[in-house]
């Protein structure tokens, strides 16, 4: 069973008054679809959604700003590699006895998206 659930964020806030050197993410709004894949449990949840938001929210969403972006990604901020970013970021918080992370799919924009699938990190 996989289940899918979607995050939207908004970089802009992290990003005011930083000289200009984050400006391709400014105002950029971001759709991230995380999936998990496994088998339900005894109540039949593969993952608690309130479980997963918080998960997100602290590994990917919270970290998400200018600071980050310069000293670990180094402004390589191509859809690609943040998504790579969070794959790593996320894959080991995202196992459990019954489940595992899926797959990541980041939207720039409605219509140019890049995904990241289990069996494309083995």
């Amino acid at each position: 069973m996989k289940v899918t659930k979607i995050f939207t964020f908004d970089s802009a806030h992290n990003l005011v008054n930083y000289h200009g050197k984050c400006e391709e993410l400014h105002g950029h709004t971001y759709r991230l679809e995380v999936t998990v894949e496994g088998y339900p449990d005894e109540e039949g949840m593969v993952l608690d959604f309130v479980k997963l938001k918080e998960i997100v929210n602290e590994k990917i969403i919270k970290k998400l700003d200018h600071k980050y972006l310069n000293e670990v990604l180094g402004f390589n901020t191509t859809c690609e590699n943040i998504l790579l970013w969070m794959w790593k970021e996320l894959e080991g918080e995202l196992k459990g006895p019954n489940y595992k992370l899926y797959k990541l799919t980041l939207w720039e924009t409605p219509t140019s998206f890049a995904e990241v699938t289990a069996e494309d990190m083995k």
